[in-house]
């Protein structure tokens, strides 16, 4: 899964956490991060804007459905791939 789509998703992870670079897996739980809703919602947006994707789901929806890095990883691909 650590392609080029993933790499960016989790650079966009670290920067909007200020976590240490290269620190974030796609195993890793988004809640051991620290990432709350907004934040959250924030890379869900850079996503979006970068990608030319939208992401359907509110934020409680986004919490039940993407648990750690690799769920959003998966979601984006499938948004990416339908796009195409």
């Amino acid at each position: 899964m650590a392609d080029a789509l993933a790499n960016d998703i989790i650079a966009k992870i670290e920067r909007h956490g200020e976590l240490e670079p290269g620190s974030v897996t796609p195993e890793s739980e988004l809640t051991s991060l620290g990432i709350h809703s907004l934040e959250l919602t924030e890379i869900i947006f850079d996503i979006e804007d970068e990608y030319g994707i939208h992401v359907e789901m509110n934020t409680a929806e986004a919490w039940n459905n993407l648990r750690n890095v690799g769920d959003i990883v998966v979601a984006v691909r499938k948004l990416v791939e339908a796009k195409a």
